[in-house]
């Protein structure tokens, strides 16, 4: 059985190749593997979401399946007097991520391994990102965005990418259920970007 990205230890051979991309006006580079999420290219919605977030230099943001790095890093890019935290299940997306940050100048990054937002339930965040793991099933879905609430500083806010198709229609129900204020900021090819402002 191959692996998911999801997999906490890939097996996958490896298979390193570099992305450049220009994201919110900036150059960046990163190294990418097999058995990672999207290893040939960022994929739309990341890109969508890297373009679509509004996020305040001071912030403190958190990255759910960061993945190789893109949103964390472009985003940690913008924060200067901020922090960004990196989390995901995937050991080898982690390492990854941790060499991009690093390849890309940015000392204000932390990248830790985690099963969905395990090991941050104890700090608190201004703004939280994810492009979340929709193979993974709905439940855990979901339960990234209960745990993501919990993590969220009065009136921080939670920016979720997904698919139309994946889900989002059930998506934003589920965050409307939860968080005070929801907003559709954009949409494109399918993917809709949703802000969820904790006001309640």
């Amino acid at each position: 059985m191959s692996d998911h990205y999801y997999t906490p230890k890939p097996v996958a051979a490896h298979d390193l190749r570099m992305i450049r991309q220009s994201l919110r006006g900036r150059d960046f580079q990163f190294v990418t593997d097999a058995g990672v999420f999207s290893k040939n290219a960022i994929d739309f919605g990341s890109r969508l979401l890297i373009e679509s977030v509004e996020v305040a230099e001071d912030a403190k943001v958190l990255d759910v399946g960061c993945g190789y790095g893109p949103i964390g890093i472009a985003v940690a890019a913008e924060v200067s007097l901020g922090s960004v935290t990196m989390i995901d299940i995937n050991e080898r997306a982690v390492e990854l991520a941790r060499e991009n940050a690093r390849r890309n100048g940015l000392a204000n990054v932390k990248v830790m391994q985690s099963n969905m937002l395990e090991q941050v339930l104890d700090d608190r965040f201004h703004c939280i990102l994810t492009n979340p793991p929709i193979r993974a099933g709905k439940a855990v879905v979901h339960q990234i965005f209960e745990q993501a609430y919990h993590c969220l500083l009065p009136s921080g806010q939670l920016w979720v990418v997904i698919q139309k198709k994946q889900g989002a229609p059930s998506a934003k129900l589920k965050l409307e259920e939860m968080f005070g204020q929801v907003e559709e900021i954009t949409k494109d090819k399918g993917y809709r970007i949703f802000k969820a402002t904790k006001t309640v």
